[in-house]
């Protein structure tokens, strides 16, 4: 695109030559204006990690949609995560917005409509999510107990927290949030209302965006692991249940190093698990215990109907609307 020199700024002269490095470098404070601190964490790493190599070497300028349409596929084909993309464009469109409002661009090439499409359609055709479960208990306790064994201390509370992100098909953020007023002892379910996030100074518990929560079955294994935590915490609803070493908070890239998690599942053939964590296995075994599709349904957080029969074993009849371990779910309130 052509940017007429006689209508141009200041700025925009003196940026005319800039790369997309030196130009977001320059002008990151002003780009970045009004984002929370929560926000700025994913967005400065999306732009260190994934912008940066595919895209900081190309003149503002020069900068056109396919350029960055070739980045985005990239970062799709490496089987980065839906957030992980969605952050990395995201910081990409606030830079350039920058560069249009400094008259380096007439239009943003970032803005770009039906990626989400295509990542979705990629992630069909890479695997189904039956394949990224664990065959069954005995591969998730020797995965546990090797983490445990591979990790500094010996710290065993790694194992428990492995075991019951695998039975409860949640991600480890939400394990490290869990309090014990969050679990319902007489229905045993958990209402997964926050995750554990990294913030400018450290980590902290906050509530998914619009309140949003949802129910988790505990089957007899989960419960089996929550047991002593809760009576050790019967008269501390906000007591944690699963923590770190120091006895606080932990997040997942702490676990992943402190457990030498990508060498070990790798040991154990299970490469699958180096981009993603337990929730397919969970899932997976919710389904074959035949929770309802309601439940499930809520458990994966509302996918697709299409995405949702995914995780449902081969068979040729309905799944059952109950069974046997499976608690029933109450629409009222807590008592």
């Amino acid at each position: 695109m052509t940017i007429d020199s006689s209508h141009r700024s200041p700025r925009a002269a003196a940026g005319g030559t800039m790369s997309l490095a030196e130009y977001g470098e320059s002008r990151w404070a002003t780009a970045m204006r009004g984002l929370e601190p929560l926000t700025m964490c994913p967005y400065e790493a999306g732009w260190r990690l994934r912008v940066l190599p595919s895209l900081g070497h190309v003149p503002v300028r020069a900068m056109t949609r396919r350029a960055v349409n070739r980045a985005l596929h990239c970062w799709i084909a490496d089987e980065c995560g839906l957030s992980t993309v969605k952050n990395s464009l995201a910081v990409l469109v606030r830079v350039l917005e920058q560069a249009v409002r400094d008259g380096l661009l007439d239009a943003n090439p970032a803005r770009i409509i039906g990626w989400q499409r295509e990542y979705q359609r990629a992630q069909r055709e890479r695997t189904a999510p039956r394949s990224l479960a664990l065959p069954g208990p005995a591969a998730l306790d020797r995965l546990a107990a090797r983490l445990v064994q591979r990790s500094p201390d010996g710290y065993e509370g790694w194992g428990d927290i492995v075991r019951f992100a695998a039975w409860t098909a949640s991600r480890f953020s939400e394990v490290s949030a869990l309090r014990a007023g969050d679990i319902d002892p007489v229905d045993w379910t958990w209402d997964v209302c926050r995750h554990t996030v990294f913030v400018p100074g450290g980590l902290r518990d906050c509530g998914y965006r619009g309140k949003s929560r949802r129910t988790v079955p505990l089957r007899p294994a989960a419960r089996m692991l929550l047991a002593a935590r809760l009576r050790a915490a019967r008269h501390t609803p906000q007591a944690r249940l699963f923590t770190g070493p120091t006895g606080g908070r932990f997040s997942t890239p702490l676990l992943r190093e402190a457990t030498g998690w990508d060498e070990v599942v790798v040991e154990l053939g299970h490469e699958f698990l180096l981009r993603q964590d337990l929730r397919p296995t969970g899932l997976t075994w919710l389904a074959a215990a035949g929770v309802p599709l309601s439940v499930l349904n809520d458990v994966a957080e509302r996918p697709s109907p299409a995405e949702l029969r995914r995780y449902l074993p081969p068979a040729d009849g309905p799944v059952p609307e109950a069974s046997p371990g499976v608690p029933p779910q109450r629409s009222g309130p807590r008592p």
